[in-house]
């Protein structure tokens, strides 16, 4: 299971008091910009605020690596079969692409959800640990989920608020703004929740195939395989790279594939005039009443009813706005 918190609860069952106002001067920052509803992007190419004044519906979608700090408002994560709870002053950190659902709660017009949300590589939270030479070994031998909730600090609240006051700098933020983001990969990884922030399985392909299966799968999701097949380019057994694949991901090889076609398909169709037939093709499904069945299972929809229900929602969909 994944090691988000012991209480997932505590977050929605007290307010929030630790560094409470370092939090409000972010959300005063951040107050005073037009923000519409959803996911806004900055002058800084890998930040963006995330804002929705009312909750909204559960809604599947897929974790990409990214950072994401409330500063206001709630939100729950249906995780493989766990719910978890956090708050402002919490923050959901991904490591891989990783289907799962979200939900924001708790939220109205005069206190809306805030969310500041960093997208990063594998590659850049690697480079962090090399030159700054962290050992990040993990305190126990099982793996972790390859996603998990953490508590901000004043250290990592005040590397925001630099941050935010780059945005009106676009002269400075080129330069700037990179060295704040590595600055922010050291403080997670040399904080409590480092030995989740980087995990060797995920990085070291050498030590441990399921890293490479993960990619293999990511960037040929529409091929055929079997677990089988790609337990053994890994140079796994079929049931270790179950087993670990599962401990990281929350589900199986054929069920990551499966909801990442659902996931493309859904954003192919919502993205321009593509129907679901064509949709269903073009991500691997050979059979189109298969495709309208195991897409009616993850989004409730059949396709062109649940495309009309997104394009009439303004709630956004999945965690492209997370």
């Amino acid at each position: 299971m994944p090691e988000l918190r012991s209480d997932p609860h505590a977050t929605l069952e007290k307010p929030v008091s630790i560094h409470k106002k370092a939090l409000d001067q972010l959300i005063a920052s951040t107050n005073r910009m037009p923000l519409p509803e959803g996911r806004t992007s900055t002058a800084v190419p890998y930040f963006s605020i995330v804002k929705h004044s009312r909750e909204t519906q559960r809604s599947p979608g897929v974790l990409t690596p990214s950072f994401c700090l409330i500063l206001q408002g709630a939100k729950k994560l249906y995780l493989g079969q766990e719910v978890y709870h956090y708050a402002a002053g919490d923050y959901l950190a991904s490591l891989i692409d990783i289907p799962a659902s979200s939900q924001v709660v708790g939220v109205s017009e005069q206190s809306p959800y805030i969310g500041l949300r960093i997208d990063f590589t594998t590659q850049e939270i690697a480079s962090v640990v090399m030159e700054a030479g962290i050992d990040a070994e993990p305190k126990e031998k099982g793996l972790n989920a390859g996603a998990f909730i953490g508590k901000s600090d004043a250290a990592l609240l005040d590397i925001f608020a630099r941050l935010l006051k780059l945005i009106d700098k676009p002269h400075e933020s080129r330069f700037l703004s990179e060295l704040l983001k590595r600055e922010m990969i050291f403080n997670l990884l040399s904080g409590d929740f480092g030995h989740l922030f980087f995990q060797k399985v995920l990085f070291d392909q050498r030590a441990d195939g399921v890293g490479k299966a993960i990619q293999w799968i990511k960037e040929n999701y529409a091929r055929s395989f079997t677990v089988e097949e790609l337990a053994k380019s890994c140079n796994m057994s079929t049931s270790g790279l179950h087993h670990k694949f599962k401990a990281i991901t929350t589900i199986g090889p054929l069920q990551y594939q499966k909801q990442l076609r659902l996931q493309e398909a859904r954003r192919m169709m919502l993205s321009g005039p593509v129907g679901a037939t064509t949709a269903a093709m073009a991500v691997g499904y050979e059979s189109p009443s298969q495709f309208n069945r195991e897409y009616r299972r993850l989004f409730g929809l059949p396709p062109l009813q649940d495309i009309k229900a997104m394009k009439r929602s303004s709630a956004g969909w999945g965690f492209e706005d997370r």
